[in-house]
C-alpha cells in the first residue's frame, strides 16, 4: 500500500489515498473525504510495483 494524494474532482480539496501497488492496473470508485462526492479512480502500478499515474475523474460525468 502506498498513499498518494489527488485533487478532488468535485470540490477540488486535497485527499489521500491508500493504493494496493500489487495490482498493476486498476479501476475502482472512491468517495471524497470532504464532500462525499464519487470519484471514479484509474491507478496504473510498473512492474517494479510504483504508482505511475492516478486519474481522478467524476464518477457521474
Amino acid at each position: 500500500m502506498e498513499e498518494h494524494d489527488i485533487s478532488c474532482p468535485f470540490c477540488g480539496e486535497t485527499i489521500g489515498l491508500l493504493i494496493d501497488c500489487s495490482v498493476s492496473q486498476q479501476q475502482y470508485t472512491e468517495d471524497c473525504q470532504v464532500c462525499c462526492s464519487p470519484i471514479l479512480l484509474t491507478v496504473e502500478i510498473d512492474s517494479s510495483g510504483h504508482i505511475v499515474c492516478v486519474d481522478a475523474v467524476q464518477e457521474n460525468g
